[in-house]
């Protein structure tokens, strides 16, 4: 299975979308500083998730949100209240 993920920073409530196959080991890393471009902003919670069969439609699907047009946009809104509740 192939996931789209949504973080939301602990620290500054950024958000940072993301593509694995093994979403708790990938979470893992970024709350423990593997990644460059999410570490300065740890610890990370993530808000949402969605899983596909096919890696390119994973992969389609992160492109789209990361263009942060409408589909980004769209999302937000859906998550509205989950991104609220963990304010810092």
């Amino acid at each position: 299975m192939n996931y789209v993920y949504v973080l939301k920073s602990k620290k500054n409530g950024s958000l940072y979308i993301g593509i694995t196959t093994n979403i708790v080991r990938r979470i893992k890393e970024h709350n423990s500083g593997e990644n460059i471009s999410t570490k300065r902003y740890m610890p990370w919670i993530c808000v949402y998730f969605e899983g596909y069969f096919s890696e390119d439609d994973a992969k389609k699907r992160e492109t789209n949100l990361k263009i942060f047009g409408k589909a980004y946009g769209q999302l937000k809104g859906r998550i509205k209240n989950s991104l609220q509740m963990l304010q810092r």
